[in-house]
């Protein structure tokens, strides 16, 4: 039985007016004068909510990293997976972009699993991207994406067998080990083809979990 595996905000914060020397690092436009923090405990889900903060609000994702071997090994109660930041102009852009955010974590973007939890990955349609997953993917902002993670022989086995079963084309790859030891990439078609290549994905990656060894 496939069972949503719901990412967890752990932690949110607001700087009104950034320190300029902070801001500098961070690669603020000169009208960006407020951010967003925040973590999560799967980084996937936020990339792709941080994403969706972009279409809600005027604002930009300049910083998102996943951490080291994942949210089992965090280096604190409130890292998780991975830290976002979130750049606007004013706070109540860069919180509407963070509650955005938030939001579509809650009641979107879902990890799967099949076996209690042990396996995990990610089929999600992005039905039109906002200015962060289509600067990573080098297409125009509104268009489709698939974006698939899945642990390493999963996601390979998964990747091709989606590739096959839609007209879709690579944008990304992430070849494991990734920061958490995942694997996978953004492919790009129409709606229908982008849900079509998730829906390979999964049916693959399940395919693995249940018959790891029937080669």
């Amino acid at each position: 039985m496939i069972e949503p595996i719901k990412p967890k905000v752990l932690a949110v914060r607001l700087i009104p007016n950034v320190a300029p020397d902070f801001a500098e690092k961070l690669g603020l436009t000169g009208y960006q004068r407020s951010i967003g923090m925040i973590t999560a405990d799967i980084d996937d889900a936020a990339y792709v909510a941080l994403d969706e903060a972009t279409k809600k609000a005027e604002v930009e994702v300049v910083y998102a990293k996943s951490f080291y071997c994942g949210a089992a090994r965090a280096s604190g109660p409130l890292s998780g997976e991975i830290i976002g930041i979130l750049a606007g102009q004013n706070p109540a852009e860069v919180r509407a972009g963070v509650d955005a955010c938030i939001d579509h974590l809650e009641n979107e973007c879902f990890f799967y699993t099949c076996d209690g939890g042990k396996t995990a990955w990610f089929p999600h349609t992005v039905s039109r991207t906002g200015s962060y997953l289509s600067k990573i993917a080098g297409i125009q902002e509104g268009e489709p994406l698939s974006y698939l993670i899945a642990p390493p022989i999963e996601a390979m086995y998964g990747l091709d067998a989606a590739l096959k079963a839609a007209e879709v084309t690579m944008k990304a790859f992430y070849g494991p080990p990734t920061e958490t030891n995942f694997g996978g990439g953004l492919l790009t078609g129409s709606q229908s083809a982008c849900r079509s290549a998730c829906e390979a994905f999964q049916r693959s990656v399940i395919d693995v979990v249940e018959n790891g060894l029937n080669y």
